[in-house]
């Protein structure tokens, strides 16, 4: 048996402009749910808390905006990456350089999202 992650949770402060974000620079789909949103990668997604949204969340201490570090793998080349957020003008913060994933070593490109957490697009030499 091996487990493995289905979703993780970040914060967004304005639901307009990150669904836009996550759905044209990232790539995801947007699904409403309830008050809110997740944002879906094929069978992976973030549940995404935002303003709005109803009390009652079981975590400890509540996720803000911002403060997220995420790691998505890029389904093509580290150029295309780059040309990707070039084109939506995103500024990269590092890379491309090489950094170890879940899948062994790949090309990694860091940058963030609009509230400023800090995302990853890594690409894996047979990814696609």
């Amino acid at each position: 048996m091996t487990v493995r992650l289905d979703h993780v949770v970040i914060a967004v402060s304005d639901w307009e402009r990150s669904n836009a974000f996550y759905r044209d620079v990232v790539g995801a789909e947007i699904v409403r749910r309830g008050d809110g949103y997740a944002y879906r990668f094929g069978d992976q997604q973030l549940n995404v808390h935002g303003p709005g949204m109803s009390p009652g969340l079981l975590a400890k201490q509540r996720v803000v905006p911002g403060n997220s570090d995420l790691c998505l793998v890029w389904p093509g080349t580290p150029e295309d990456a780059l040309a990707q957020l070039g084109r939506h003008g995103i500024p990269v913060v590092a890379g491309p350089g090489a950094r170890e994933g879940g899948r062994g070593t790949g090309v990694s490109i860091y940058f963030r999202d609009p509230d400023g957490s800090l995302l990853e697009f890594i690409s894996y030499p047979s990814a696609g």
